[in-house]
């Protein structure tokens, strides 16, 4: 099994490797660091690199695990990608349509082409889907989630890097807010998440800050160098909220 630090998930689920930035999100891209640094190991599922890769034997991995799990699906890609086929991603669903004793997280930055595959695909309540949301440029994307079908719809809003005013979140079940870590990383301001949990507090939408990224912490002397232990944060940070279906283990 593929486990992960990640706090809302118990397994990774890779059946593509490789991507290409569209945003500025995908600057300093955790994923492209780590598939290099697999590929130097001699991973097989990474010897091309972060090129887009699809791993045919990897479809059916989750039936394999017969505890219940949460697994975030292509924390090393993004399933919507333009040149995954839409018969490849059919068959993602599919085995997480047959493994049903699983939670799957689903996370994309190409909003548009979910929109046109979502009505062709079998959604199921413990099939979750989100998109990434870096800065007020990039809200358009969760218009694009909005119109899915998918049951629980939440919005990773990380790394942030500026302010998203009048942030909507009709028809959002969830969100994930935190600052950017890694060589050059950029700041994430404490009014920014202010903003953010402003907006869920309005709306009533679990807010779960994630991290506080490396210059904030620098900045408000925490010893975690990522920013990662709430302990460390101002009380206004202090939210670590889940959406119930996740928080009472249903699906």
């Amino acid at each position: 099994m593929a486990t992960t630090s990640i706090e809302w998930s118990d397994a990774t689920w890779n059946p593509l490797t490789g991507c290409t930035k569209i945003s500025p999100g995908c600057s300093h891209c955790y994923a492209e660091t780590m598939s290099k640094r697999l590929k130097l190991m001699g991973q097989p599922n990474y010897r091309n690199g972060f090129d887009l890769t699809l791993h045919e034997h990897m479809l059916g991995v989750p039936l394999k695990w017969k505890t219940p799990r949460k697994i975030f699906v292509n924390s090393m890609s993004d399933l919507y990608h333009k040149d995954v086929p839409d018969e490849f991603i059919h068959r993602v669903f599919d085995t997480m349509t047959r493994a049903n004793w699983h939670q799957y997280q689903i996370l994309t930055k190409r909003a548009d082409r979910l929109e046109k595959i979502a009505p062709s695909l079998p959604w199921a309540r413990h099939i979750w889907q989100g998109v990434s949301v870096e800065n007020a440029d990039y809200t358009f994307r969760i218009d694009h989630l909005r119109r899915t079908p998918a049951y629980i719809k939440f919005l990773s809003i990380e790394p942030l890097l500026g302010p998203i005013p009048e942030l909507d979140l009709s028809g959002i079940d969830w969100v994930i807010v935190g600052g950017e870590s890694g060589s050059n990383c950029r700041a994430m301001e404490l009014e920014w998440v202010a903003g953010v949990r402003a907006a869920c507090e309005r709306q009533g939408v679990p807010l779960f800050v994630k991290q506080t990224g490396e210059k904030l912490a620098r900045r408000l002397k925490l010893k975690s160098k990522k920013g990662g232990d709430p302990a460390e944060w101002p009380a206004e940070l202090r939210l670590r909220q889940f959406p119930l279906p996740m928080a009472d283990g249903s699906s």
